[in-house]
């Protein structure tokens, strides 16, 4: 402490002590700072330092002095120093340094010092500063930043990956990474609601509603869980808990413009068109997103299937001129004069905005190279594809089935396994169908799709189907599946189905008279028990199905030995069709 005094003082007795501290030259670099005399506030500020040299904050004023002075170097040299040796916890440092490289026109390691303040700081506290910053790195260098998260936002950044993957129909990719953020940020909601609606998409019904069911223990009233699950209902078809839900969703009228849309598409899909329709009117009225064409039709596509053909016609000229060279709005617009014209009811309008499957399909038949092209760089297009997998009619999905072997890559793939895996009972055609464009995909089977249908002789003979199935033929399967029931996944009676049919296609047209079906179906039950490592006797079916155990080992060597193929074509001794993620 140091004594000051005047003369006027001493006369008076008056001793005004001055500590000299940290905190004096502190004061005094703030007041030089007001008065924009740098070199005055740095001079305080350093020796603020020499007092207090262990106190980071200090020496963080010092830096910031120096980068208003220009001397962006000797700024970041006590920056580094600060993290080096006095506080690496101080990611704040990181952003500064960011700034003066930035000025110093070093755009290389500005970038690296922001993505590391991004991925390391907790607080944010500069993080709509760093936002911009980013956008200057990301036009200077001419590419966007290699930034993977935000630890201030965590979640944020995978979850928009994630979500993008969802909208391009990459939902093997999409349930990976969502699961990802869910376990690490478990009070995430919108996570928790996209990773239901993956599961959704690929067919995993019941983790879909595990999901949502978990949103709405955490939050009642969550509008895109509410939604979502109205929509799992419909599929369910349980109408007593759905007529429930959508009459109180119908009630809900939503603010944000987000929600609003969510509540427009989902009373869309549930078919409550009017409702939909009112709910796109009000987005329309939105300056944001109001000039989209998009946005027309999907109004276009309420009004039309509400019987407001004035309004969708009007929405959809509307569309016309946002996006002249769109071919929707005029195809449509063509059939609704079309339908008028004739005096019949336009049929259903897809809320897609994109050309019905079956016109794009008669568009590409000749073209196969432009379909596939367009089906890889068009997000919308692979996920209509999957959608009209789970919700279409029955020559839909045949006719997506087949077109899906012409994009040769792995979703496609697994999308295929997706199906034969998701619904076992469904009809033969559709399975075969799904076979044999999976064959396609992975290197086996006919080259060109057409062939599917028109020469049954190019097919690999495992997938043959005789032109008439016999009764005894069928008795061996349904004994097999009553067999089974209760005792096997649906799949993998599912193969049991399979196998039989191999086997007698195998065998095709020189088929042996089938006698004892039951000793077969029992037969068939210890191969695919085989096949997935279940553990079961020749005697222990053999009592079940009332036969000798000699004579089921005897028809199950008869079948292995014919379809030895089956074994490797379902993976070794795992089903391919579960979803490995």
């Amino acid at each position: 402490m140091i004594e000051i005094t005047s003369e006027n003082d001493e006369d008076l007795g008056n001793v005004i002590p001055v500590t000299l501290d940290a905190s004096f030259f502190f004061e005094r670099a703030v007041r030089s700072l007001d008065r924009f005399q740098y070199d005055k506030a740095l001079k305080n500020f350093r020796k603020a330092v020499e007092y207090e040299p262990d106190n980071p904050v200090n020496h963080c004023n010092m830096a910031g002095i120096l980068s208003e002075m220009g001397k962006y170097e000797a700024s970041n040299q006590i920056l580094i120093h600060v993290l080096d040796h006095i506080d690496p916890s101080m990611t704040e440092c990181h952003f500064y340094m960011a700034n003066n490289y930035a000025n110093m026109e070093s755009f290389e390691e500005a970038e690296r010092s922001l993505v590391t303040y991004l991925e390391e700081d907790v607080a944010g506290e500069f993080l709509s500063e760093s936002e911009e910053l980013m956008e200057l790195l990301q036009y200077e260098l001419d590419r966007p930043a290699p930034l993977v998260r935000i630890k201030s936002r965590e979640g944020v950044v995978e979850h928009e990956r994630a979500r993008a993957l969802l909208e391009e129909g990459k939902f093997t990719q999409a349930v990976a990474l969502l699961q990802e953020i869910v376990q690490n940020t478990p009070d995430f909601l919108a996570a928790h609601n996209n990773l239901g609606l993956a599961y959704f998409y690929m067919g995993r019904f019941a983790k879909a509603k595990e999901c949502i069911v978990e949103v709405l223990k955490l939050d009642e009233g969550n509008l895109h869980a509410l939604c979502n699950m109205a929509i799992f209902l419909q599929y369910e078809g349980d109408g007593g808990q759905l007529g429930q839900l959508v009459t109180m969703l119908e009630n809900t009228v939503p603010f944000h413009q987000e929600h609003v849309f969510k509540m427009a598409t989902t009373m869309g899909i549930l078919g409550r068109h009017r409702t939909a329709y009112s709910h796109f009117r009000r987005l329309l009225k939105d300056e944001e997103v109001g000039g989209d064409a998009g946005l027309y039709h999907y109004c276009a596509a309420a009004a039309s299937n509400s019987g407001m053909y004035a309004e969708a016609r009007r929405c959809w000229q509307k569309a016309l001129k946002l996006d002249p060279e769109s071919a929707v709005p005029r195809f449509f617009l063509a059939q609704l004069v079309q339908a008028q014209a004739e005096g019949t009811p336009l049929p259903s309008v897809s809320y897609n905005y994109q050309l019905p499957f079956q016109e794009q399909l008669k568009r590409w038949k000749n073209n196969k190279d432009s379909f596939t092209e367009e089906v890889r760089n068009n997000p919308l297009l692979r996920s209509s594809f999957f959608w009209a997998l789970r919700y279409g009619d029955a020559a839909t999905k045949h006719q997506v089935t087949e077109a899906l072997c012409w994009i040769e890559d792995e979703e496609m793939s697994e999308v295929l396994r997706g199906l034969l895996a998701q619904q076992p009972a469904q009809e033969d055609k559709l399975h075969e169908t799904a076979l044999l464009s999976l064959q396609r995909l992975i290197g086996s089977g006919p080259e060109d799709p057409e062939q599917l249908q028109t020469d049954e002789k190019t097919l690999p003979s495992r997938f043959k189907t005789p032109p008439e199935w016999r009764e005894e033929w069928q008795k061996i399967i349904d004994q097999a599946m009553s067999g089974m029931d209760r005792r096997y996944e649906a799949s993998q009676r599912k193969d049991a189905e399979l196998l039989w049919k191999q086997f007698v296609g195998s065998l095709y047209p020189d088929v042996p008279h089938i006698r004892h079906t039951e000793a077969w179906s029992a037969a068939l039950e210890y191969l695919v028990a085989k096949l997935h490592r279940i553990s079961v006797t020749y005697r222990e079916l053999a009592q079940r199905y009332g036969v000798s155990p000699s004579m089921v080992s005897r028809y199950a060597r008869r079948i292995e030995n014919e379809c030895g193929s089956f074994k490797e074509s379902r993976g070794g001794s795992l089903s391919p069709f579960t979803e490995n993620i």
